[in-house]
């Protein structure tokens, strides 16, 4: 009771369109919800992730949720989730994209998940890594274990928003490193960021895990961006 008061009097924002939410709405409206579109390429190979990367990262898989453009639904929830620190939609994004992968079948056989780190004053600046949190979901709903500090950002690295494609792969050259290279040995590593554009990010940290013998690495983000 005191909660649905404090609705009525503060009621929470759709992360979109700004309108109050009702019912059981959390996070976002169902209308904006609506307008959500979906890759739902999990399932498939040779999807539109894994054609990004080809040629620069041997996957296993790799799949993402939604498909990010200017002014649509799922910039407004990346923007939430990264710069205006809506942890709660990122834990409800990160949850859906586990599931979806889940459904797919296709990481079933996957051993760790870890995040791209962020620079370590970024992330207290931040107070939280916003690929972390949806990680941390993914894991859970794979039944996985979650590394968060093995793979690390070296330096820091100017936002990517702006590059062309050379300069985002010039600006990260040698920005990622594994402090323990023995415990990812054999395994099935699943990588996780909020936002496929280019790839140089994701490439940049499988050359720092190129090297580990029998490693896997397939790779999941919450949004790619579409022309």
């Amino acid at each position: 009771m005191v909660h649905d008061i404090l609705r009525l009097i503060f009621p929470d924002l759709c992360c979109h369109c700004g309108e109050p939410l009702v019912g059981d709405e959390r996070n976002i409206c169902t209308l904006c919800l609506s307008k959500i579109t979906w890759t739902h390429n999990a399932a498939h190979s040779e999807n539109d992730t894994e054609i990004r990367l080809t040629g620069r990262i041997p996957v296993v898989a790799a799949a993402s949720l939604l498909e990010f453009h200017k002014g649509n639904v799922a910039q407004s929830i990346i923007h939430q989730i990264k710069y205006h620190g809506n942890t709660q939609l990122a834990h409800q994004f990160g949850t859906i994209l586990g599931e979806e992968l889940k459904a797919s079948r296709r990481f079933d056989d996957i051993d760790i998940v870890a995040p791209v780190p962020l620079f370590w004053w970024r992330h207290l600046r931040r107070g939280y890594n916003q690929s972390q949190l949806l990680a941390a979901e993914v894991a859970k709903t794979l039944q996985c274990q979650l590394s968060t500090n093995n793979l690390y950002r070296r330096r820091h690295t100017p936002s990517q928003t702006h590059r062309n494609r050379q300069q985002r792969i010039d600006n990260m050259v040698s920005a990622f490193s594994v402090r323990s290279p023995k415990q990812l040995e054999g395994k099935h590593l699943l990588l996780i960021d909020d936002v496929l554009t280019t790839g140089a990010t994701t490439e940049s940290c499988y050359h720092a895990l190129q090297s580990i013998p029998d490693l896997r690495i397939s790779v999941a983000t919450l949004a790619i961006t579409v022309s």
